[in-house]
């Protein structure tokens, strides 16, 4: 997992704000090295160990309801790359033709995805992302383009590395569904509240990134599903 020249990175990143942490991570190349290899050995093994698992949540999720397996929103990745996710699809097909983001009571979630998403079973399938490369175990999780354009100029430096499946935001910042739920305008508690919030989290993650780092917030996400 090699970072790009700076010279090549997108217009919109070549900032002194992006450029902070793009110095950061060039003087950690083993650790992103680290990163990848364990990336695709860890979801490699997964995949194969996992796929009774993966049969039996699709013949759960095709008879519960009409639609396909896997639900594939266009999100966004390293340096701005736009790509498909896999992910178990847990509500009712063309869902997102209404708002983006769901909360706690939303209707469209099926009896099924309300039991999947419960235990984060619906990201299962993002190891065939992982895999692909498009995706990484830990990074900012992934966002869709709309939201993307709503970044700072700081934010941005989060592009760096790919979306991840979960993050030191995942784990430790805890107010998202309890504000959405509350809200009035979930659109812009979102974008004005929650956003910015769990950003903090993810700058700070690029500062401490290590190879190591990466392995405690793994560990930290299981034993909180867990829980």
């Amino acid at each position: 997992m090699l970072l790009k020249k700076w010279e090549d990175l997108p217009s919109e990143m070549q900032t002194h704000e992006v450029r902070e942490y793009y110095d950061i991570l060039e003087k950690k190349r083993f650790s992103l090295f680290l990163k990848r290899a364990f990336d695709i050995f860890v979801s490699s093994v997964a995949l194969l160990v996992l796929s009774p698992v993966f049969l039996i949540l699709a013949i759960a999720i095709k008879a519960d309801s009409k639609g396909p397996v896997f639900y594939r929103q266009t999100r966004v990745t390293r340096y701005g790359k736009e790509f498909r996710i896999f992910k178990f699809r847990s509500m009712v097909t063309d869902a997102d033709k209404g708002s983006l983001l769901t909360v706690g009571g939303d209707s469209r979630i099926t009896k099924t995805g309300r039991f999947i998403r419960k235990y984060k079973l619906d990201e299962l399938s993002q190891l065939i992302d992982v895999f692909r490369g498009t995706m990484t175990f830990v990074g900012t999780r992934p966002e869709v383009p709309k939201y993307v354009a709503k970044y700072t100029p700081e934010m941005l430096a989060t592009l760096l590395l790919p979306a991840g499946i979960t993050s030191e935001a995942s784990v430790y910042y805890k107010d998202e569904n309890d504000l959405l739920d509350a809200s009035d305008d979930v659109e812009k508690t979102y974008t004005e509240v929650v956003l910015p919030d769990k950003m903090k989290y993810n700058l700070a993650a690029i500062r401490k990134f290590n190879f190591f780092y990466d392995i405690k917030i793994m560990i930290l996400t299981a034993l909180a599903i867990f829980r």
